[in-house]
């Protein structure tokens, strides 16, 4: 493993279905609680309270005959566009995702071959030598495959590897279940390469908490009884917050420190859009853990209120938002150190700081 090797973005893509779903969508819903009884609220006060805590105000829905791989390959295409390499320099393709090719109506998981194989194929990739491989580890997924493809780049067996996070939860929610409201498709990738400056992946963390956590996020049946043998996106909603309150701030204070910096050095936090309230409240843990009371203005851009939660793409989405331009009053500049994190089913949390 080689010290003076470094993992840099060398580009950056992403791909949101053309298919908004706004709140006013559910309104005719026959949204149920875990008994299967209908709530003594109308779906109308239980959209403006679902957005109150999450900040989700739309969605978007990939087209019908769209799946998760088409999704990471329009993303794909457009990272390996903006790093200017040739596809076939490519030593890895890893794809992170929790379901697979799921088809519209059919909620059977779709998993061989890979996402990886099926992107590898529709980006017409021959060499060989290009390994194509599947990650599913809960919404950090992409996080996390972006760590796997440093340690392949710093010990020296890989140059360049394209890492894409690609989703189609709409396709696996319960409609009875309101929570579903906070699902959403849509697919970030990524081109890591080599490098012997000292930018780019400068340190990382992971965690896996199973023993009493395994189950926050699980699949499960229907609320509505009846409803068929399918099984969809289940989670224990308060549970999941308090875990990710409780560990994503040590994780990501830890990364910091591993990584030889303050955190009054970080200029952006790219976190899993899953939650706005939640992902504000981790951020002021995080800096009240070093006695800094106020956040500094502008450092978490949020894009959840327009995209919703694609699990592994929210990450990569964002950033590739920022890095074209996309998004106002938020830059990437060089030598900025920047953290990506993510928190979800496992349940799993890690963390990156990247030097810019």
């Amino acid at each position: 493993m080689s010290q003076n090797i470094h993992s840099t973005i060398l580009g950056t893509g992403h791909y949101l279905p053309n298919k908004v779903v706004k709140g006013s969508d559910f309104l005719n819903h026959s949204f149920l609680n875990k008994r299967g009884e209908t709530f003594d609220i109308g779906n109308d006060v239980i959209i403006e309270k679902f957005f109150g805590i999450t900040g989700i105000a739309e969605r978007r829905y990939a087209d019908d005959n769209q799946v998760a791989s088409d999704l990471g390959f329009l993303a794909s295409e457009r990272a390996i566009e903006d790093a200017k390499i040739d596809k076939e320099e490519l030593d890895y393709i890893i794809v992170a995702h929790n379901f697979g090719d799921v088809k519209k109506g059919n909620v059977r998981v779709d998993c061989m071959p890979t996402l990886a194989s099926r992107i590898k194929q529709k980006l017409q990739i021959e060499n060989p030598y290009c390994v194509a491989y599947d990650l599913p580890f809960g919404c950090p997924g992409w996080v996390e495959a972006m760590i796997q493809a440093n340690y392949y780049i710093k010990s020296g067996d890989a140059k360049k590897i394209l890492v894409v996070g690609t989703e189609t939860l709409s396709r696996v929610v319960d409609p009875h279940d309101r929570d579903s409201m906070i699902y959403a498709d849509g697919a970030g990738a990524t081109v890591l390469g080599a490098t012997d400056s000292d930018d780019g992946i400068i340190a990382h963390m992971t965690r896996s908490d199973t023993i009493e956590h395994a189950k926050l996020l699980w699949m499960g049946e229907s609320y509505k009884e009846g409803f068929g043998d399918d099984i969809f996106i289940k989670m224990e909603g308060r549970k999941l917050y308090n875990y990710a309150l409780t560990h994503v701030p040590p994780l990501v204070k830890k990364c910091i420190e591993k990584a030889g910096i303050e955190v009054t050095d970080v200029k952006k936090v790219l976190i899993h859009q899953a939650n706005e309230k939640m992902d504000e409240a981790m951020l002021q843990r995080l800096f009240k853990s070093y006695g800094i009371k106020e956040v500094p203005e502008g450092i978490m851009p949020m894009i959840i209120e327009k995209m919703g939660n694609n699990s592994v793409a929210t990450v990569p989405v964002l950033l590739d938002k920022i890095m074209r331009g996309e998004l106002k009053k938020h830059n990437i500049n060089k030598g900025d150190y920047i953290i990506l994190a993510s928190v979800g089913a496992g349940m799993n949390c890690n963390a990156i700081v990247y030097k810019a």
